[in-house]
């Protein structure tokens, strides 16, 4: 059994692309995954699947259809599935996300940042 610690500052700092989460760990059927993202990423829901979003550094805004949720540091919110949203950060804003290992990084949206395979680091 291999069992380790992880060291969030350590990941981070091996990459620096923006809107392309990268897998540090797993956990029934999860991934947990780290991206640095900056700007704004495209509308999409997921159908299936919960998308937790937590907040490293930064702030997050979270945008759906009928209002949003500013998430700071230290801050999470759980995005139920089929739940419309579009997540919107002005500065570099480190997330650490819990999803399904199944989830469609965009839904059945396609965007240019759409990632389709996920880097494990």
């Amino acid at each position: 059994m291999n069992i380790e610690k992880i060291n969030l500052e350590e990941k981070f700092s091996l990459f620096s692309d923006q809107w392309s989460p990268k897998i540090i760990g797993q956990l029934n059927g999860q991934d947990v995954k780290l991206a640095k993202v900056e700007g704004e990423f495209v509308w999409h829901d997921h159908a299936n699947e919960d998308e937790l979003f937590y907040v490293v550094k930064g702030s997050l805004r979270l945008q759906f259809r009928d209002k949003y949720i500013t998430l700071n540091q230290g801050e999470m919110c759980v995005v139920p599935r089929g739940v419309e949203h579009k997540p919107v950060a002005k500065e570099e804003t480190w997330l650490m996300l819990f999803e399904p290992s199944s989830i469609k990084h965009t839904g059945e949206v396609r965007d240019e940042k759409t990632v389709d395979k996920y880097q494990r680091i």
